[in-house]
């Protein structure tokens, strides 16, 4: 849970820095305000985070991508978010290697995964999901949607972030989260033992302290 309050406060660092300290007139901070409740995040944490960014001692946070390929061949995209990239490639460089992996050039690996932004809402009385979709299309919403628990999740273009998330504000739908995530264009097999390895990597990184997320091109087990 402290990594996850950890995380979260360095994006509202970074979009407080972007975009001010106001949630109304800062899309991308209301919609992490929004995440962060969703994870728990206390509301004096939420409005301590933002306090902080303003300040003349907060740390300068870059939000930086590393690639490269893991053991057996599996592409490995790790986000981080950090003030000091020299510390922070080398633990990440150093991770790679001694899972006997290498680390590639920044947008390497861009092609093996789509950007996207992705929406949790609540379903809205009278309106349909395809209904919804359909009006979306303009906005890079895919087709595909997932329909789980009384909720929504969407999924669009990462570009078209801000437009998704103010159409849905705007027609009167309860955003439960938001946030940015990579799909693979293709996943590769691999045996019970490769994925306990690649596991152990994917794990050893999310543990580094400047490590946003983590993704991987590794076809999931069945029934994830």
């Amino acid at each position: 849970m402290a990594r996850t309050f950890t995380r979260i406060g360095k994006q509202i660092a970074i979009a407080v820095k972007a975009g001010g300290p106001d949630p109304e007139n800062n899309p991308h901070l209301r919609a992490i305000i929004v995440t962060a409740k969703r994870e728990n995040m206390p509301k004096d944490n939420i409005e301590r985070a933002i306090k902080n960014a303003m300040g003349k001692d907060q740390k300068d946070y870059k939000e930086m991508n590393y690639e490269g390929y893991g053991p057996y061949g599996i592409a490995i995209f790790v986000e981080t978010a950090t003030d000091n990239t020299t510390r922070t490639v080398a633990n990440v460089r150093s991770i790679f290697n001694k899972f006997g992996g290498s680390l590639g050039t920044s947008g390497s690996l861009d092609f093996l995964f789509n950007h996207k932004s992705v929406f949790t809402i609540a379903p809205k009385e009278g309106t349909s999901v395809e209904d919804l979709i359909l009006e979306l299309i303009d906005y890079g919403v895919d087709e595909d949607y997932d329909e789980e628990d009384g909720e929504i999740t969407i999924y669009g273009e990462f570009q078209s972030f801000n437009a998704i998330q103010k159409y849905l504000e705007d027609n009167g739908y309860e955003i439960k989260s938001s946030e940015f995530t990579r799909i693979p264009t293709d996943q590769k097999d691999v045996t019970p033992e490769q994925r306990e390895t690649i596991d152990k990597m994917v794990e050893r990184l999310e543990e580094d302290e400047d490590v946003q997320s983590v993704y991987t091109n590794m076809k999931p087990e069945e029934g994830e």
